[in-house]
C-alpha cells in the first residue's frame, strides 16, 4: 500500500480532507482494536475452552448414540441366540428347566420369608432388587437353566 507524499494534496476541499482523516481514524480503531485482541491471552483462552467444551460436547452426544446402538445391536443377538437356543431345547429338556425353575422360584420364595423375617433393611432391599431382575428376566434364567441341564446331559453321556 503506497501512499502519496505529504506535500501532494490529497483532498481537493476541506470537507473531503475530512472525510478521509475521519475514515483513517475509523480504520486506525479498528487495526487497533484488533491487535488488542490477539493479545488479550486470557480472553482467548476462554474462547478456546469455549470451542473445546463444545466439540467435547459435540464428540459425547456421538459416542452416547453409538453405545445405545451398538447396545441395542447385542441385545437382539442375545435375544436372538436365546431364541435360537429355546428352539433347539428338546422337550424333555425344556420340561425339566421348568421344574427346576420353579423349584428356585419356590425356593427363592421360601428364603425371601426368612430374609423378610430376619435380615437387616440394606439386605432386604438388595434382595428386593435382585427378585425383581430375576423375575424380569425370567426368560433368560430358563435358557441359562436349559443350557445347564444340557451340558450336565453331555457330560453324564461322555462319563
Amino acid at each position: 500500500m503506497t501512499q502519496p507524499p505529504h506535500d501532494e494534496p490529497t483532498a481537493e476541499s476541506p470537507e473531503e480532507l475530512r472525510e478521509q482523516v475521519e475514515q483513517t481514524r475509523h480504520e486506525l480503531g479498528d487495526t487497533v482494536e484488533a491487535l488488542a485482541a490477539r493479545t488479550d491471552a486470557k480472553a482467548r483462552a476462554r474462547e478456546k475452552a469455549a470451542e473445546v467444551r463444545q466439540q467435547a460436547a459435540v464428540k459425547a452426544g456421538e459416542l452416547k448414540a453409538k453405545a445405545a446402538d451398538a447396545a441395542s445391536q447385542v441385545q437382539d443377538k442375545v435375544a436372538d441366540a436365546a431364541s435360537r437356543v429355546q428352539d433347539k431345547l428338546p422337550d424333555p429338556v425344556k420340561d425339566k428347566a421348568a421344574k427346576a425353575a420353579e423349584q428356585v422360584h419356590t425356593k427363592t420364595a421360601q428364603a425371601g420369608r426368612v430374609l423378610q423375617e430376619k435380615a437387616p433393611e440394606p439386605v432386604r432391599q438388595t434382595a428386593a432388587r435382585s427378585a425383581r431382575v430375576a423375575r424380569d428376566n425370567r426368560t433368560a434364567l430358563l435358557v441359562v437353566a436349559g443350557v445347564a441341564v444340557l451340558w450336565l446331559v453331555g457330560r453324564r453321556r461322555k462319563g
